[in-house]
């Protein structure tokens, strides 16, 4: 009897991990991977040597040489968050985000900017937003962001991902081009080439560039190319590291011209070794809820089913073996020659 209940016990269990492991690969991993509300405020900080510049100061435009540090920072803006509606709400987040570019001997600001926009939890990419802004110094203005941003998806694949960029206000394609591994992770290294694009700049910031930089033109634009390499981790969709190969140039319309920014900014090595400790711990947790979790529960499960099993059986057998034969009553007493029986007649009271 102890064993049947012992036995239907472990059995219950049982079935209840198998459907806790189901629950865990279904319901809780594909939750998992994706942007939570509460992420913490991310900073990543990229640095390039002997860079040549445009700085502005006093309302003068000067080409500088030195070292610059630009540091990008992003952060959940919940009480935009919880506005969101439609599609976007419970699918998307917002973020504030914004960059500012340094020269390291001074600490004079070079460049800044700072944005909101929505990107989906899942995938990263930015979402068709009307409370979306940018303000490059002057004042916020629309912009409509799509693609990649700040992130590339929660199982990026070896593909081509069309990828923000800020000085053209339009995403262009970067393709994958191979794995590597950094810090002990493997990366997948995606790389997007800009050429002769022209940098969006409010026609009156234009003219005052030209005024001061090359003297008697009128008009003009500014030359952007750009190579930007991007190493990310695939699971998490994490930057490991970033470089990007910048130039401008001020091109006036007679063809004159002055290179106005070139430089190579490359994640710090202190910037690349934090992204990869945030990548290996949320890759920890993904494979806890995803794999390793659901596997120990179905292991588990299974164990407990079998012996479950095993003790319900050994409980029947046994208590089926106290059970007198079928008809034992009606057995030849054993006695003597001298005992006699009397036989039972036909549809007697002992056969009811």
């Amino acid at each position: 009897m102890r064993s049947r209940v012992l036995g239907s016990v472990l059995f219950g269990f049982g079935v209840l991990a198998l459907v806790f492991a189901g629950g865990l690969a279904f319901v809780v991993a594909p939750t998992a991977a994706q942007l939570p509300y509460d992420m913490q405020l991310t900073q990543s900080v990229a640095e390039a040597s002997n860079a040549r510049f445009l700085q502005i100061a006093d309302a003068k435009a000067t080409v500088e040489t030195g070292n610059l540090r630009s540091t990008v920072t992003v952060q959940p803006d919940p009480a935009a968050t919880a506005k969101l509606e439609g599609d976007l709400d419970g699918s998307a987040l917002v973020w504030l985000a914004g960059q500012e570019v340094i020269r390291t001997d001074t600490n004079e600001v070079v460049s800044a900017y700072s944005t909101s926009l929505a990107v989906d939890r899942k995938s990263g990419a930015a979402q068709e937003w009307n409370g979306q802004w940018l303000d490059t110094g002057n004042d916020r203005e629309d912009i409509s962001y799509s693609g990649q941003v700040y992130k590339f998806p929660f199982g990026t694949e070896k593909q081509t991902y069309q990828y923000f960029d800020r000085d053209i206000l339009a995403a262009q394609p970067a393709q994958f081009v191979k794995t590597e591994e950094i810090e002990g992770l493997e990366t997948y290294q995606f790389t997007q080439q800009i050429t002769d694009a022209e940098q969006k700049l409010p026609a009156d910031r234009v003219k005052l560039l030209l005024g001061q930089l090359i003297p008697g033109a009128t008009d003009g634009k500014v030359a952007y190319n750009n190579t930007k390499t991007v190493w990310v981790e695939p699971t998490t969709g994490q930057y490991i590291k970033v470089e990007e190969q910048q130039r401008k140039s001020l091109v006036a319309t007679d063809g004159r011209s002055v290179e106005i920014l070139n430089a190579v900014f490359t994640y710090t090595n202190d910037t690349t070794k934090r992204a990869a400790e945030t990548a290996k711990d949320n890759i920890s947790k993904l494979n806890l809820v995803g794999l390793y979790g659901p596997i120990a529960l179905a292991v588990i499960g299974l164990i407990l089913l079998i012996a479950g099993g095993v003790l319900a059986a050994r409980g029947s057998k046994s208590g089926g073996a106290g059970v007198p034969a079928q008809g034992g009553r009606h057995a030849a007493p054993s006695g003597g020659a001298n005992d006699r029986t009397e036989p039972i007649a036909s549809g007697s009271s002992a056969e009811k």
